[in-house]
């Protein structure tokens, strides 16, 4: 698995990651989905890896 994700890439999305985490925890509710984007998030900037980016033939790194 290679990365393709940039430096700033990967620390645009664990702000959004922990943003969204965020108004997950404090919001309640339907919130939680955007929790679970938020943990996605997180989870590609610590691998350096996205399916997405992949699947479409994008890199940014």
């Amino acid at each position: 698995m290679e990365k393709n994700l940039a430096t700033w890439d990967r620390a645009l999305r664990v702000v959004i990651g922990l943003i969204l985490i965020y108004l997950a925890f404090t919001k309640g509710g339907l919130w939680w989905i955007l929790g679970i984007v938020g943990l996605v998030l997180i989870g590609t900037a610590i691998t350096g890896f996205c399916l997405l980016y992949k699947v479409v033939g994008f890199r940014t790194g």
